[in-house]
C-alpha cells in the first residue's frame, strides 16, 4: 500500500490544481488564459510541472490586509455572541412579526364572521345586504 503513496499524492495535486484553475475567475489567471493552464495541468501533471507552475505562476494570490495573516486578525478581533432571546434586536423583529400576524387572523376571523352570517341569511331566505 506504501508504494502507491506518490502516486496518489500526485494524483491528488493534478486534481487540486485542476479544480483550482477551473474554480478561477478568468481576471485572477496570470499570464495565460485559463483554457491554456487547464492543458498544461493535464499534460504535464504526471510529472508535476503543470499543477506546481499553475500553483506558483498561474493565479493571483491575494495578499492580506495591513500585512495580517486571518489567524493574526482573529487573535485580535473579538466578537461577542449574544443569545437570540437576550438581542434586543431579535426580539424587536419578533413582536413585529406576532403584530402582523395577528392583525392578519383578525382580518381573516372577520371575513369568516362575515361569511357564516351571509350563510345564515341565506339558509332563512333572507336578502343578503350590501357591506
Amino acid at each position: 500500500m506504501l508504494r502507491y503513496l506518490p502516486f496518489l499524492l500526485v494524483l491528488a495535486l493534478l486534481i487540486y490544481a485542476f479544480i483550482d484553475c477551473l474554480n478561477t475567475p478568468e481576471e485572477q489567471v496570470r499570464g495565460l488564459p485559463k483554457v491554456v493552464w487547464l492543458i498544461i495541468i493535464l499534460l504535464f501533471g504526471e510529472v508535476l510541472v503543470g499543477p506546481i507552475l499553475w500553483l506558483l505562476v498561474g493565479k493571483v494570490r491575494q495578499t492580506p490586509a495591513n500585512g495580517a495573516t486571518p489567524s493574526e486578525w482573529h487573535r485580535n478581533h473579538t466578537t461577542a455572541w449574544v443569545a437570540p432571546d437576550d438581542n434586543p434586536e431579535f426580539l424587536k423583529s419578533l413582536k413585529e412579526e406576532n403584530k402582523k400576524d395577528e392583525a392578519l387572523l383578525k382580518d381573516w376571523e372577520a371575513d369568516l364572521r362575515r361569511r357564516e352570517d351571509e350563510l345564515r341569511r341565506r339558509e332563512r331566505g333572507e336578502e343578503p345586504t350590501a357591506d
